[in-house]
């Protein structure tokens, strides 16, 4: 058995091919933007000089944010925070405490002062007493 399409047939299971090509590659563009493929998060609390590692915030009513630490597995509050958005290996290196705490700015050590002698005391030339003119006898 033969089956013949029409050319209006095909051109519709065309349209419906690339229909779910273009959807199949929509959903690969947008998964990694909707967060499939994990967020990872350092979390400075200015007023402790701690940091946090976690993958999930959850913001409050009241403005804090929640969080787990994944470090202490302590569930953590901050009213006052700075969130950045980490790489996987910065995330791994902070839980296990091989990141590099907060910079603290250390102030560098004066110049040496190299002792400079006292200019020595001004010494007096002696002076002599004009000439006198000799005597005539």
């Amino acid at each position: 058995m033969k089956v013949v399409l029409s050319f209006e047939q095909g051109r519709t299971k065309m349209k419906t091919a690339y229909t779910y090509i273009a959807i199949g590659i929509l959903c690969g563009m947008l998964g990694p933007l909707a967060g499939c493929s994990g967020n990872y998060y350092k979390v400075n609390d200015p007023a402790g000089a701690r940091q946090y590692y976690t993958k999930d915030i959850d913001q409050t009513k009241a403005g804090a944010i929640t969080f787990k630490d994944e470090k202490s597995g302590s569930k953590v509050t901050l009213q006052s925070s700075e969130v950045k958005d980490i790489s996987k290996d910065e995330f791994e290196a902070g839980v296990k405490g091989l990141a590099a705490g907060p910079a603290i700015a250390t102030p560098a050590p004066a110049p040496a002062q190299v002792p400079v002698p006292a200019p020595a005391a001004a010494t007096a030339a002696p002076i002599e007493a004009p000439a006198q003119p000799a005597d005539p006898k």
